[in-house]
């Protein structure tokens, strides 16, 4: 039996479809409410308003699940790798180990980034951010690489697809050469997709770098963990400007520039800052948490609390546990770690943080897993942005496929003058 939500507007009554998603939620379908009542929805922010239908990535905030297509992220973390999970979002299922084998073997041939484009990034003021830089040069990439007419779309699809993945990695990898100075080093066939970007960011002609398998777990764990999050507002972006039929690249690049904020991408660069502000106050947190009580200081603490989750982020328990691992394995002592565990500690503890749902979110740690790794805090979006290109990708993908495709055009509520005549210039005071 079909249920149904009714909506009476001037004593008219309206009938709404009630449709269920997969996992139980119901949604109130208002796709013909201004043709049948003349009104539109307001929703600030989307926060009650779904955009779309997808089969790709399920979350519960008030439960703290994660789940991409259907597996739930805690077992991807332990058992996959980051090509496989790609693989996995993108596609709909796991792959085989052919199928696996295959997809691997198409990021590596793709791997090599156009030798002109090294005369755009070395163009780039050095002070230029990463992130820039990367959504223009993705946009740039469909310059070198336009669609050949003779293959078919499925074809043209699958091979931006491996080509994206693959040189995304490797420009990231050869803006921080540039930057640095250093000698640019190429991506190798023998090496994984996590150790191939590890070896190209650290290794030099002086000092060869080793790699350590327990570091190439760990940044497979931080893609795996920020592959994709549902409709958030890089991901939206990626729809909105797809719905144009814009070329995948440059709906990509409307999401790096999306995620570039600092209240989405930004924030484990941001936790990271405040970790060593609080550090350098002498490790005194308690003037840090006044302020973020205090309703009418605009601080907050960052890494904390999120838009969906109301409880503990699935995603942070992960991350929480590769921090320690790290960290030991590189014989190093972060003394922000030590300050993150007792702001955490606090925080779980005081009844304001626990009464807003200010639980620590996946910012929280990722970024100490970032330094202990090398990476350096300008860099950090972008390694969100690598890891976040196979959601990007598979929700792009989703939306074209859609029968029930629309381009996306969100309605107003006007409220500026109303109808008046044009003044000449003299005439006005």
């Amino acid at each position: 039996m079909k249920q149904s939500a009714k909506i009476i507007i001037d004593g008219k009554t309206f009938e709404l479809p009630i449709i269920t998603g997969s996992e139980g939620e119901r949604v109130i379908d208002i796709s013909r409410l201004r043709k049948d009542t003349g009104l539109v929805t307001l929703d600030p922010g989307f926060a009650n308003t779904a955009s779309c239908q997808s089969s790709i990535t399920f979350m519960d905030g008030e439960r703290g699940i994660l789940r991409y297509r259907g597996i739930p992220v805690g077992q991807l973390a332990e058992h996959s790798t980051f090509v496989e999970t790609a693989y996995l979002l993108i596609n709909g299922e796991l792959p085989t180990q052919k199928q696996l084998n295959r997809f691997s073997v198409m990021l590596n041939d793709h791997s090599v980034v156009h030798e002109d484009m090294r005369a755009f990034f070395e163009n780039f003021p050095r002070w230029a951010h990463p992130m820039g830089i990367l959504s223009s040069m993705v946009n740039a990439l469909r310059a070198f690489y336009p669609e050949i007419l003779e293959r078919t779309e499925e074809e043209e699809i699958n091979i931006s697809v491996t080509r994206l993945l693959s040189k995304v990695r490797t420009m990231a990898a050869m803006s921080y050469k540039i930057f640095r100075g250093h000698k640019l080093v190429y991506p190798r066939h023998d090496l994984t997709y996590a150790a191939n970007f590890l070896n190209m960011m650290f290794d030099s002609p002086v000092r060869p770098y080793v790699i350590d398998e327990h570091l190439v777990q760990a940044l497979n764990v931080f893609w795996i963990l920020h592959a994709d999050h549902e409709q958030n507002c890089s991901t939206a972006a990626v729809r909105l400007v797809g719905s144009a039929k814009v070329n995948l690249y440059a709906a990509i690049s409307a999401g790096i520039c999306a995620l570039w904020g600092s209240l989405h991408g930004g924030a484990n660069q941001a936790v990271v800052e405040m970790l060593s502000q609080i550090h350098a106050n002498g490790g005194d947190m308690a003037p840090f948490i006044a302020r973020a009580k205090d309703k009418n200081d605009p601080f907050r603490l960052m890494g904390f609390g999120h838009r969906v989750y109301k409880s503990y982020d699935p995603r942070a328990r992960i991350m929480k546990k590769m921090c320690d691992r790290v960290l030991d394995r590189v014989k190093g002592h972060d003394p922000l770690l030590d300050v993150a565990k007792r702001l955490e500690e606090v925080a779980l503890k005081d009844p304001y943080f626990i009464d807003h749902h200010l639980y620590p979110n996946v910012d929280f740690y990722s970024g100490i897993v970032l330094r202990a790794m090398g990476i350096p805090l300008n860099m950090f979006t972008v390694m969100f942005a690598i890891g976040r290109l196979p959601g990007w990708i598979s929700q792009w993908k989703e939306s074209i496929e859609d029968p029930n495709w629309k381009i996306h055009r969100p309605r107003q509520i006007y409220t500026g003058p109303n109808e008046r005549d044009y003044v000449p210039i003299q005439e006005r005071d």
